[in-house]
């Protein structure tokens, strides 16, 4: 039986389809013990697409007893390195998970794998093709058009396994020939007509070094990792459904020392949001971005140094569910579970992003006051902090209009608002430049406003935030917006490719003052600038005392819960 929920993915009652097929495995004996793998290759690094899979590999394993293995398809060693690995193992380890063990190689298994190919060439099920890859291409057919069957396809096993000690010898050039399957040109999928199993690769391995110059293909190797390590549920995005047949096949005409079965759920796919590597790898390397960890991008390093918390994407991720139907999720669901978290333990502070100074012109000269602020409202824990004010201030130049609607609860001429945690103070005078734009709010204060209550009980609407311009700082603050201005990336326009949908604004720069504490503050410290939404501490650039960068995470209004609403 099933069901959909409220986010759309197809439940059973096990909870989802993966875990009711797990249940169902250990309730019938066919599995003892779950394992599972996440099987990265060493050749960027980790999106969020990423973390969906290994998070259901991770936690799948810790909720029936069993173990997840870090293992890495090295397979193409033109475009692996070693830098990948760490930052691997950094992401995954900060996402909260650890592997069982070791992390695990598949080059580690080359003499293994090269074993299975033998015994295949030696069942007469594969061949040395000397076919060129445009040939081997064209004459693989189309999706409706038989492929043609090789002219190498009938060598005996003698001269093909002769061919292939060649092969691995080094003795063939690169592109000579490859290592084919041998199943069928006429299949259905075309996949399995004759899928190439080695190709000749002349490059130093990050692992082997130059122990090897042929390199098995991804199909050909994949399903003998996961049964040399004992995998019992190999879990892969919907994109792998096609490839299952050629695991099984693989796996069906050699003797392997386990069985694993592959299972396919849909890729998370997030709207404004590019989740290619090739696509990401050229943002980097045309610069439109300033790394791979670029706060805009959706690496995990990138929403790490934006300042989203490590927990509040596994949240959402265990909230999107998992389901066999692509679809595409929109991006405010995940800030909405951002904003959730950093509600709870983000401190509070005052920042002013675009300043106006403010002065009160009847506040007694050189006089400094000390106000008590809660650093958490809501977690009395956080404790609290002192804030000075004197009669030179800096607020927000958006908080002051001359012709102000009914409706307007901040500064304009004549007008009382309260100063958060200090005095009311009253609008008289605007001192302005050249043009007529303000340069400085001229003020009075009511000294019995204190804290927010007066003598004869009255109200005002608005409360604003201020900083004392003795104290105050100067930060670098950084403001983002979507990187594409595309919903849906994957439909882009006729004549168009992705580039014409990066927008130009996504990052803004500027200098703001900040209260002194949070200058000092280390790098990854969060923070609810009141009012302004929620910032980071840049966890490359800041430097604690001598020069602040902060990172805006996500505003404080919540376009999440206004979609969910008319919904």
């Amino acid at each position: 039986m099933s069901d959909v929920s409220a986010s759309g993915e197809e439940k059973t009652r096990g909870g989802d389809f993966i875990r009711q097929i797990i249940r169902d495995d250990l309730e019938s004996g066919r599995v003892q013990q779950v394992v599972t793998r996440f099987p990265p290759e060493p050749n960027g690094y980790l999106h969020i697409g990423h973390a969906k899979a290994f998070t259901l590999s991770f936690s799948v394993a810790e909720e029936f007893g069993g173990i997840c293995r870090l293992r890495y398809d090295d397979t193409n060693p033109e475009k692996e390195d070693r830098e990948f690995v760490h930052a691997i193992e950094e992401d995954i380890h900060w996402m909260g998970f650890q592997w069982e063990g070791e992390p695990l190689h598949a080059s580690s298994y080359f003499d293994r794998f090269y074993e299975w190919a033998v015994e295949l060439v030696k069942a007469g099920k594969a061949y040395v093709d000397h076919q060129s890859p445009a040939e081997i291409a064209e004459n693989r057919g189309t999706p409706t058009r038989a492929g043609i069957d090789s002219p190498f396809r009938n060598r005996t096993p003698d001269e093909n396994l002769a061919l292939l000690e060649q092969m691995k010898a080094g003795e063939m050039a690169e592109g000579e020939c490859v290592l084919r399957a041998k199943i069928a040109m006429d299949h259905v999928n075309i996949l399995m007509r004759d899928p190439t199993m080695y190709r000749i690769r002349k490059e130093t391995h990050h692992q082997t070094g130059d122990e090897w110059c042929i390199y098995p293909m991804y199909d050909f190797a994949h399903g003998y990792e996961d049964a040399i390590e004992g995998v019992t549920h190999s879990l892969c995005s919907l994109e792998f459904e096609n490839h299952r047949p050629l695991y099984d096949w693989f796996l069906d005409n050699v003797s392997v020392p386990s069985r694993p079965h592959q299972y396919e759920f849909a890729r998370l796919n997030l709207t404004h949001t590019i989740m290619s590597k090739r696509y990401l790898r050229k943002l980097v390397e045309e610069h439109h971005v300033h790394g791979w960890d670029d706060p805009r991008m959706p690496t995990l390093r990138g929403m790490r140094r934006r300042g989203y918390p490590a927990a509040a994407i596994r949240k959402f991720i265990d909230e999107i569910g998992v389901s066999k139907v692509n679809s595409l999720v929109d991006v405010e669901f995940l800030n909405f579970h951002v904003r959730e978290a950093l509600n709870k333990d983000a401190d509070r502070r005052m920042a002013v992003l675009n300043p106006l100074k403010l002065t009160v012109t009847n506040w007694p000269e050189g006089k400094i006051e000390t106000f008590i602020a809660e650093n958490n409202p809501g977690d009395p824990a956080a404790g609290e902090r002192p804030l000075e004010f004197s009669g030179e201030l800096w607020v927000e130049r958006d908080d002051y209009l001359d012709d102000a609607p009914g409706k307007w609860f901040r500064m304009a001429p004549g007008k009382e608002v309260r100063l958060k945690y200090a005095y009311y103070v009253t609008v008289e005078d605007v001192i302005r430049n050249e043009e007529g734009e303000p340069l400085e709010i001229l003020c009075t204060y009511d000294p019995e406003s204190r804290g927010g209550s007066t003598p004869d009980g009255r109200k005002v609407r608005g409360t604003l935030h201020w900083l004392s311009r003795h104290d105050a700082l100067d930060a670098e603050v950084r403001l983002y917006d979507h990187l594409i201005t595309l919903e849906d990336v994957a439909k882009v326009e006729e004549g168009k490719e992705f580039l014409d949908y990066v927008n130009p604004d996504s990052e803004r720069i500027i200098t703001a003052k900040v209260e002194p504490s949070v200058g000092d503050s280390p790098t990854e410290s969060r923070f609810q600038f009141l009012r302004n939404g929620y910032f980071v501490a840049d966890r490359v650039d800041h430097r604690p005392g001598t020069k602040p960068v902060f990172n805006r995470i996500v505003g404080l209004r919540d376009s999440w819960a206004k979609i969910a609403k008319k919904g």
